[in-house]
């Protein structure tokens, strides 16, 4: 596809940061001041908003290419994202999104693959894959049939007998809307009042997790003046078909396990060790909505890094 040009305004960041609850200072518009040896000389677009830019640009793409047709038929119902950031993203900065055409392949099973690419300012800001599988590419192995009835416990504590922190969250129309329009996507391709329809993007329950990890940091006294930290991937399955069944109030419980840093762990061509957080979305009937594999570093790290390379 050639590359479509978009730029986000400070107002779009408002959306999405209140829409999903993402009170890191790196967005905020005043706050970000308060960064120990912020680089980013301003605030800074969410990670899941380019998600959700791509996921709609995607599913143009796909209506135009007649593949929303190949997905349907051959019920792959999981959609996945694999997400690289490379750099930030400021507003009023014109970014170019690019998505290369479709490979199909049918070994070992139908999967449908496109590279994506984001610039802006003759930099890449992200690079990654966005797939339509049968089963998830993430997280699949992992077993949450014996966790206890989640609908009892209190909000914001440890689950018993797991690892897991859990953050409860409720879907509504309004923040869904809100998260895209704030996303660059066209809210009434998902909403429609009149005719009617309401079918959740894909992108907004999974951002839902930034909240959560700012919520558990905070419980465990992070400093995030001092020690901001930043994502470097994302990569995560959403199911379609659950998706479907989401509607407005709908309880979502998400579930956070951070796993232990190792020097087998590092981002790409360094030494830094990465904080990765594994998560998930369960429904009140406890189907998994979705799968996270997400990681961070420390922005000090990396400012470090790019220190000496530079000299």
């Amino acid at each position: 596809m050639k590359d479509h040009l978009f730029t986000f305004e400070q107002i779009h960041i408002e959306f999405a940061r209140a829409a999903s609850d993402d009170f890191n200072l790196f967005h905020d518009k005043h706050k970000w001041l308060q960064i120990t040896h912020n680089p980013f000389k301003g605030p800074i677009v969410l990670g899941f908003q380019l998600n959700t830019l791509i996921e709609y640009q995607m599913r143009l793409y796909r209506e135009a290419q007649h593949e929303d047709g190949i997905i349907a038929e051959n019920q792959l119902r999981f959609s996945n994202y694999q997400v690289t950031f490379i750099n930030a993203l400021r507003p009023r900065q014109e970014l170019s999104l690019d998505i290369k055409k479709t490979l199909i392949a049918t070994i070992p099973e139908l999967t449908l693959t496109n590279r994506i690419t984001i610039k802006s300012q003759g930099k890449t800001i992200l690079l990654g894959y966005k797939k339509e599988t049968k089963a998830p590419l993430f997280l699949a192995d992992t077993d949450l049939s014996s966790l206890p009835d989640l609908n009892v416990l209190p909000d914001k504590t440890t689950v018993p007998g797991t690892e897991f922190f859990l953050k409860r969250k409720w879907m509504t129309n309004g923040n869904a809307k809100n998260f895209l329009s704030g996303s660059l996507a066209e809210q009434s391709d998902y909403f429609d009042e009149l005719v009617p329809v309401t079918h959740y993007p894909e992108v907004f329950p999974v951002s839902l997790t930034s909240g959560a990890l700012l919520e558990k940091a905070q419980l465990e006294h992070h400093d995030f003046k001092r020690n901001p930290m930043v994502y470097t991937s994302h990569d995560f399955s959403i199911d379609r078909e659950h998706l479907a069944t989401v509607k407005n109030n709908d309880k979502l419980h998400i579930l956070v396990r951070q796993l232990p840093e190792s020097e087998s762990n590092t981002l790409s061509h360094t030494a830094i060790m990465l904080r990765t957080y594994e998560c998930f979305g369960l429904l009140e009937n406890r189907a998994i909505l979705f799968r996270i594999k997400l990681n961070l570093v420390p922005l000090e790290q990396i400012v470090k890094n790019l220190s000496a390379k530079t000299h």
